[in-house]
């Protein structure tokens, strides 16, 4: 019986959770904000003014100096790993990377609140 309540509350789950891959986000830019301040900030400055708490860790206002953030997707995805140790290793879903993206390049254009 335990068996099957646990096959059960896998299928909703998986149900759930491939029902809300496929549902669009409906502020990418917001989304992959909140994402970046959750998981990102502790190192990186992740917004249009400031510096980074940890010196070594890029901005993330420049990084789109460095690479073109739309190739980073892969890498949220399969797991950004990078020759700092002090670096965790985090592995975001495709709809996360997107909007992790879309933040990104949201920062290299002009200010629309200013």
């Amino acid at each position: 019986m335990r068996n099957i309540c646990g096959a059960i509350a896998i299928l909703a789950w998986s149900s759930t959770a491939m029902a809300g891959a496929s549902t669009p986000v409906a502020d990418p830019i917001a989304d992959g904000k909140v994402l970046v301040d959750a998981y990102c900030s502790d190192c990186h400055v992740v917004g249009r003014t400031g510096e980074s708490p940890l010196p070594i860790a890029p901005r993330f206002r420049d990084l789109n100096l460095r690479y073109d953030v739309e190739d980073l997707s892969e890498s949220l995805v399969e797991g950004i790993v990078t020759a700092h140790e002090a670096m965790p290793e985090f592995e975001f879903d495709p709809i996360q990377a997107a909007a992790i993206i879309a933040y990104l390049k949201s920062l290299s254009e002009p200010d629309k609140n200013q």
